[in-house]
């Protein structure tokens, strides 16, 4: 099979390369000529070429028999032919000097009193290459030059060329010739509209995989975030208690300890959740994403890092779309979280409402901050307004009057989601 192109034409036609977007990246694009050659190892398409070119010959032949006012076709005459289809080798790299050359050498053929025939074939194919490849302009000036001097040939320079008694042609023959020239260059620049819609829809489809991959990346980051954020913030705190009771109270330096164990068992299990991912694409996770059904969990945490939390309902508890239940439960877990790291008080509350079209929840503590540093990177705050914000709810998080601390969250719930 014939070469192909591995790239396609600049939207627009002409211009300077960095003018003519993502189609001007092809080899064979060396600057408004086209110049530049491939590598030495591209091949040519040999096999269209060959087969035109004997088309063209055994056409031609045909033709003279047919056109007794014309030359008959010699040696010169089937020369003129091998040069005017052999340039059609380079009309993938060089596609503008192609389409003149070949031009020329037809008003060549034409002025030497050949018979008319096939030759206008490898023009088409040049032009057509030469509009494919973005040079549009080039093949107009190409088409407009043949023709002119078509013109010049028929009806004023026929006395002086052969053959001999020659005539004027009638102007009637023009209008096939007008309309020869209209449809190569309509067929040319719809190939060319095709190839741009084609690169289009490709671009657009290769940003949507990039937008996905890049959503992918921030959805796992903020797992990751909340995940050992909450779990390194109970681990600091019992491992601050061992530390601190291992010589005068063993037992509840042990106690400590123990929770510091399961705390980093957890941590490790829903870090490997997370992973599970990557993978490999559109595998599913081997565990279901946490829900408000592991608040629990929070809390019993929550107590073994000297936190006492108190949970309150409001309205009737209904399933929530695993979205929803995921982000509630993150925007907890970071918030206590925050009051095990940032807080004086040792009490927290948790009030989940079931709203007919939102889950809203707060979580407050008593205060007032330590204004320690128990570590973490400070992006609590930022991901859980991410969270929110992703599924079109809101966060209000600052200190209360009495000197407290308050995050309050409210999720959307469309009515048709949640299932009794």
């Amino acid at each position: 099979m014939d070469e192909q192109p591995t790239s396609t034409p600049a939207p627009g036609g002409d211009g300077p390369p960095e003018a003519r977007g993502p189609w001007h990246r092809g080899p064979w694009h060396g600057g408004p000529w086209g110049l530049a050659a491939r590598g030495p190892g591209a091949g040519l398409p040999w096999r269209s070429t060959v087969a035109v070119g004997v088309f063209v010959l055994v056409g031609s032949g045909y033709a003279a028999r047919n056109q007794p006012e014309r030359l008959g076709l010699d040696t010169l005459g089937r020369l003129l032919l091998v040069l005017m289809v052999l340039p059609l080798l380079a009309r993938h790299r060089r596609p503008v000097p192609v389409v003149f050359a070949v031009a020329v050498v037809t008003l060549a053929y034409l002025a030497a009193g050949y018979a008319y025939g096939p030759v206008f074939v490898p023009v088409a194919l040049a032009c057509f290459a030469a509009v494919v490849h973005g040079h549009r302009r080039a093949a107009w000036w190409a088409l407009g030059l043949l023709w002119a001097g078509h013109l010049l040939l028929a009806h004023w320079l026929y006395r002086y060329l052969p053959p001999a008694g020659d005539g004027p042609a009638s102007w009637g023959q023009e209008l096939p010739v007008a309309a020869f020239v209209v449809a190569i260059l309509a067929a040319s620049e719809l190939v060319r509209v095709r190839r741009e819609q084609w690169a289009k829809e490709r671009a657009e489809r290769a940003a949507a995989e990039r937008r996905r991959a890049d959503e992918e990346r921030l959805r796992i980051a903020r797992e990751l975030h909340d995940v050992l954020a909450h779990s390194l913030s109970v681990i600091n705190v019992q491992a601050g208690v061992g530390l601190a009771l291992l010589d005068s109270d063993p037992g509840q330096a042990r106690t400590a300890l123990t929770t510091i164990k399961a705390a980093s068992k957890e941590a490790l299990g829903e870090v490997r959740q997370v992973l599970d991912t990557l993978r490999a694409p559109g595998d599913a996770p081997r565990a279901p994403a946490p829900g408000l059904d592991r608040l629990p969990e929070l809390v019993e945490q929550a107590a073994a890092a000297g936190l006492t939390v108190r949970t309150e309902t409001e309205g009737r508890p209904r399933r929530l779309p695993p979205g929803t239940e995921l982000a509630a439960f993150r925007i907890v877990q970071e918030a206590l979280t925050n009051v095990v790291r940032h807080s004086g008080s040792r009490t927290a509350t948790v009030v989940l409402g079931y709203r007919p079209g939102a889950l809203e929840l707060s979580v407050d503590d008593a205060g007032p901050a330590t204004g320690g540093d128990a570590g973490g990177s400070g992006n609590g705050l930022a991901g859980m307004r991410e969270r929110a914000a992703a599924l079109g709810g809101t966060i209000e998080a600052g200190t209360r009057p009495d000197g407290g601390f308050r995050v309050r969250a409210s999720l959307p719930v469309r009515p048709e989601e949640p299932t009794p």
